[in-house]
C-alpha cells in the first residue's frame, strides 16, 4: 500500500472517531445517553496510528477515555452506541457505560474508570503470552496522570525485569483532570522509564497519525523481536473538557490559544476536502448505530446480577 493510501485510510479512521464523538455531543442534551463521557476529540491520531501498527492478534488495554481506541481496534459501532444508551445490546450489556467499553473479539480487552488499573492487566497479558509462546504484543494505553500511580511504577519494573512483550503508550495531554503536569510531577515520563532500562520513544506530533504510526510500528517491532518493553510518550491535546461535552477554557486551567495552535496542525481541522469526501458515508453509519441503540431493549431484571462475582 502506498504512503498516500495509508494516509487516507488513517484519515478516514480518525474522522470516523471524531464524527462519532461529535454525534455524542449532539445527543447528550437529550439525556438518551445514560453514561458520563470522556471524549477523545483532538487525540484521535494516537489511537488510529497505534492500532494500525498492531496485528489483529495483538491486544489493547485502554482507559476511560476509550472511544477512540475501541473504534480504532475494530469495536462494533452499534454495540458502542447501545452501551452508551444503557441498552441490552451494548458491548457491556448496558451495564458498563462509556468508561468500560470492551470488544475482546477484536482484541480491545477493556477499559476502566480507575486510573492506571489496566496497565498491570496488559503486563500480565504479556507475561501470559510469553508463557504460552504466543506471538502477541500487549498495548497498555494510559494518560500522563496514570504515571503517578504506584501500580504504574510496579508494572514498569516487572515488565522490564522479565523483558515482556508490552508497549506502554502514554497519551500525554499534559493534564490530569484540571491539573497541569508541571504542578504534579517532579520527573519526566520518558526519562523516568529509562531508569528501569526500558526503551523509550517520544512522538511530539500526536496530531499526525502517520508520525504516530511510524513510532508505534518501530516500538511494536522491537517488542515482538524480544527486545523487551518499550514506552512511547505521545504528546497530544484534548479539545473538550475532562468529562462531558463542553469546552471549558473559561475555567482558566488551560489555554484556548494552545488548543488553537494544535488545531492549526490537526489534519481533521485543516483538510476540508478529505473531510467532505467521507462525512456523508460516515454519518450514515452513525445514523444506523444510533437507530440501533434507540430501538434496542433495556436490560431485563434477570441481568441485574449477571456477571457479578
Amino acid at each position: 500500500m502506498s504512503v498516500a493510501d495509508t494516509y487516507e485510510r488513517l484519515f478516514h479512521a480518525a474522522l470516523r472517531i471524531r464524527l462519532v464523538e461529535e454525534r455524542i455531543i449532539a445527543l447528550y442534551p437529550s439525556d438518551k445517553i445514560q453514561s458520563p463521557v470522556h471524549l477523545s476529540i483532538g487525540q484521535e491520531a494516537v489511537a488510529v496510528g497505534a492500532c494500525d501498527a498492531l496485528a489483529a492478534r495483538d491486544l489493547v488495554f485502554g482507559t476511560y477515555r476509550g472511544h477512540a481506541f475501541y473504534l480504532a481496534k475494530g469495536g462494533n459501532m452499534r454495540a458502542m452506541f447501545a452501551e452508551l444508551y444503557g441498552k441490552a445490546t451494548g458491548c457491556g450489556g448496558g451495564k458498563a457505560g462509556s468508561m468500560h467499553l470492551a470488544a475482546p473479539e477484536v482484541g480491545f480487552m477493556g477499559a476502566s474508570a480507575v486510573v492506571a488499573s489496566t496497565i498491570p492487566h496488559a503486563v500480565g497479558s504479556a507475561l501470559a503470552a510469553r508463557h504460552r509462546k504466543l506471538d502477541q504484543v500487549a498495548l497498555a494505553v494510559f494518560g500522563d496522570g496514570a504515571t503517578e500511580q504506584g501500580v504504574y511504577h510496579e508494572s514498569l519494573n516487572f515488565a522490564a525485569l522479565h523483558r515482556l512483550p508490552v508497549v506502554l503508550l502514554c497519551e500525554n495531554n499534559g493534564l490530569a483532570v484540571h491539573s497541569p503536569r508541571e504542578a504534579r510531577q517532579a520527573f519526566g515520563i520518558a526519562e523516568h522509564a529509562r531508569g528501569y532500562g526500558i526503551n523509550v520513544a517520544v512522538c511530539e506530533d500526536g496530531y499526525d497519525f502517520m508520525a504516530v504510526r511510524a513510532v508505534l510500528a518501530d516500538a511494536v517491532s522491537k517488542v515482538r523481536t524480544g527486545e523487551g518493553p518499550v514506552l512511547v510518550e505521545c504528546k497530544t491535546e484534548r479539545y473538550m473538557e475532562h468529562v462531558g461535552v463542553g469546552e471549558d477554557y473559561a475555567a482558566g486551567y488551560r489555554s484556548a490559544e494552545v488548543a488553537a495552535e494544535w488545531k492549526r496542525r490537526d489534519p481533521l481541522c485543516c483538510e476540508a476536502d478529505l473531510v467532505a469526501r467521507w462525512t456523508a458515508e460516515i454519518a450514515a453509519e452513525i445514523d444506523d448505530a444510533v437507530a440501533f441503540a434507540e430501538a434496542s431493549p433495556w436490560p431485563s431484571s434477570d441481568a441485574l446480577l449477571a456477571d457479578v462475582a
